[in-house]
């Protein structure tokens, strides 16, 4: 079993940043690749970012340029550098963890890729 907790959601407003964490434990886990979606209200949950076990990092369109994804292997945590942010971004986020094995990193974008997932954190970006 995995445990998932993100962190960093808040307030801001238009033109900031902000950076979201989230650190997945668990014993002899094996984690091959993480990623962020998001759900705004009366919407579906939609892809955001992903980062494979290789590094490869990969973005939705509307936050390319904008949002940047990293880990750290030795801490099983990832990060979400989110500059210029719009009130479009405005979501619920959450992270994915990838567990079961390492081959499907060209659906890196679907949610039933994904073996664990956070509780969420709310991001909300005022105008």
């Amino acid at each position: 079993q995995v445990q998932v907790v993100e962190s960093g959601g808040g307030l801001v407003q238009a033109g900031g940043s902000l950076r979201l964490s989230c650190a997945a434990s668990g014993r002899a886990v094996s984690i091959y690749g993480m990623g962020w979606f998001r759900q705004a209200p009366g919407k579906a949950r939609d892809f955001a970012a992903a980062i494979i076990s290789s590094g490869a990092a990969y973005y939705a369109d509307s936050v390319k340029g904008r949002f940047t994804i990293s880990r750290d292997n030795a801490k099983n945590t990832m990060y979400l550098q989110m500059d210029s942010l719009k009130p479009e971004d405005t979501a619920v986020y959450y992270c994915a963890v990838r567990s079961r094995s390492p081959y499907y990193s060209d659906r890196y974008y679907s949610r039933d890729v994904y073996d664990y997932w956070g509780q969420g954190t709310q991001v909300t970006v005022s105008s």
